[in-house]
């Protein structure tokens, strides 16, 4: 990890400030119902990164939203604008997973996947420069080595 490596990132007002220390581990955009639902878009892009590389500031709530497999997941968002920037799932422990869109520049974390593509929008149009997958990506086939050695770390 470079120590001078920093990203950033706020809510829609600006009571909340975050940083990552390190790049992402894969960045995404997910279809499922659930993340249509939530965002009231077509689609979600979310970065992945460990959680001792995130830091954040401000006045947070979270609540506790469904998933398909009906774990659950915890939505953290803005106490004042609504703004939801990030979320942890039981099944993640050691990493958040930040709304990608909330990034002072998101355009620095392109998806790499697209997933649950068999719940997208049918005016969608993908091509095949970024993979896609009906449901969820084999993470040990897609993630590059280094965030796959980055997450072993975890253990």
């Amino acid at each position: 990890m470079s120590n001078d490596l920093k990203f950033t990132g706020s809510c829609c007002c600006g009571e909340i400030r975050y940083s990552i220390k390190d790049l992402p581990l894969f960045t995404h955009a997910c279809h499922c119902n659930d993340c249509k639902k939530s965002t009231g878009s077509a689609f979600v892009i979310h970065s992945t990164t460990l959680e001792d590389c995130f830091e954040i500031k401000g006045n947070l709530e979270a609540t506790t939203l469904p998933t398909g497999s009906g774990a659950g997941y915890k939505p953290f968002f803005c106490k004042k604008c609504g703004t939801y920037i990030y979320c942890k799932y039981d099944m993640a422990p050691g990493r958040v997973i930040i709304r990608t869109s909330t990034f002072d520049k998101p355009e620095n974390f392109p998806p790499q996947a697209h997933i649950f593509i068999r719940s997208k929008a049918s005016w969608i149009d993908l091509d095949d420069k970024i993979p896609s997958f009906e449901s969820m990506y084999d993470r040990a086939k897609l993630w590059p080595k280094s965030s796959l050695d980055r997450l072993s770390s975890l253990s």
